[in-house]
């Protein structure tokens, strides 16, 4: 399970990493809009943990859908759709959904054990 939990990870994090433009190094690490503001150009915005979670959970949703189409699909015995795309594409959704939930009880996990800590 935590091979799936590290894969749905690894997956979020090239998501966020493809919509977030690469910062050159620079000597003083400075913020996109002091950046912006210094150098002129349009202030570029980070995807935020909410709109990469969303994201990745919208990337699980599709997967689900995708399945339930192709399953659909050879239950009414479309052409092209064959027993074994029906069958990988379920797994697929099924290790998806599986690992979205880990993570999901890791996140409480850990929300839990910031609130648990003491002041």
């Amino acid at each position: 399970m935590s091979h799936s939990v590290n894969s749905v990870l690894t997956q979020i994090r090239s998501l966020q990493t493809q919509l977030a433009p690469i910062q050159p190094a620079t000597d003083a690490p400075r913020s996109n809009a002091i950046e912006g503001l210094v150098t002129g150009q349009p202030v570029q915005e980070v995807p935020s943990f909410t709109e990469t979670l969303r994201g990745a959970l919208q990337g699980v949703n599709d997967q689900q859908v995708k399945s339930g189409a192709l399953a659909r699909a050879f239950e009414l015995g479309e052409p092209g759709a064959d027993l074994a795309a029906v069958m990988v594409a379920a797994q697929q959704s099924q290790v998806a959904f599986r690992a979205t939930v880990e993570v999901r009880n890791r996140l409480v996990q850990a929300y839990q054990d910031v609130m648990n800590m003491p002041l």
